[in-house]
């Protein structure tokens, strides 16, 4: 398949993806007002509720950023700029992509980013395309 081809498949992915998100997000967010205004019950039953509430608000916080790098992917996808790195403007593989399809960095100045932040330690264990290559088509 065309690497053409490969990112037009990749951007109903991501429309797909964001809509998915966006409905979900929009769920959850009328979810936890409903919740917060049926407190009833005990201090446990109070601390079970705060719990949940911390577990939610993270769920949509992760939620709400894949939302923004998706919608900033097909941004990127209008102006022709999708699937090229931001650092070093050399196309990001196409396993990256299908990967993390909302990906703005090539693996190796992914890498860079990573040890100059200090968190290439926390994210080292899963270097699945290290080695990968730019697919040629």
């Amino acid at each position: 398949m065309p690497r053409k081809d490969a990112l037009l498949k990749l951007r109903e992915n991501l429309i797909r993806r964001r809509d998915a998100l966006s409905r979900a997000l929009a769920g959850d967010l009328s979810l936890l007002q409903e919740l917060h205004q049926q407190k009833t019950g005990d201090v446990l039953d109070a601390a079970a509720d705060t719990m949940q509430d911390e577990l939610n608000s993270q769920l949509l916080e992760v939620e709400s950023r894949e939302l923004s790098a998706i919608e900033e992917a097909i941004v990127r996808m209008e102006q022709g700029g999708y699937g090229d790195c931001v650092d070093c403007g050399k196309p990001i593989p196409l396993t990256r992509l299908r990967a993390i399809p909302y990906a703005t960095e090539c693996i190796a100045c992914r890498r860079k980013s990573e040890m100059s932040s200090g968190t290439a330690g926390a994210v080292s264990w899963n270097r699945v395309f290290e080695d990968a290559e730019v697919d040629s088509v």
